[in-house]
């Protein structure tokens, strides 16, 4: 998320993380979890279990946010998701704020007749 401005509480917001563990054997292949991911963690896999369902894959295993939707959507249980701690300071994310800084050239004037408007008051 790309922010216009440098939120006043970003040093304190931490994007929590979590690994997504799956029961392959348990599940039944409805894909719930796949659709409903709000980061897009999970796909169908090509592979079948034992019981001949399609089980989700983690594909983008960094983008979990432990939000615990898969968890709470699954009807057999068959997934769930575990809170992971950075371990050092430098590695936890802090949430994206990129500051906008202006300068000299875009507060210039970008027409002509600006322009002119300008040396004329110089």
């Amino acid at each position: 998320m790309k922010l216009w401005r440098t939120p006043l509480d970003a040093d304190k917001v931490r994007v929590p993380h979590g690994v997504v563990k799956i029961i392959i054997e348990r599940c039944k292949g409805c894909s719930f979890c796949v659709e409903y991911c709000p980061r897009d963690v999970l796909q169908i896999s090509k592979k079948f279990n034992k019981k001949g369902y399609h089980y989700p894959d983690v594909v983008a295993e960094g983008l979990c946010v432990d939000c615990n939707l898969c968890e709470d959507i699954c009807p057999e249980f068959a997934i769930f998701s575990v809170p992971v701690e950075p371990d050092t300071p430098a590695e936890r994310p802090v949430a994206e704020s990129p500051v906008v800084a202006s300068s000299e050239s875009e507060k210039a004037p970008k027409t002509a007749k600006a322009k002119k408007a300008v040396k004329e008051t110089a």
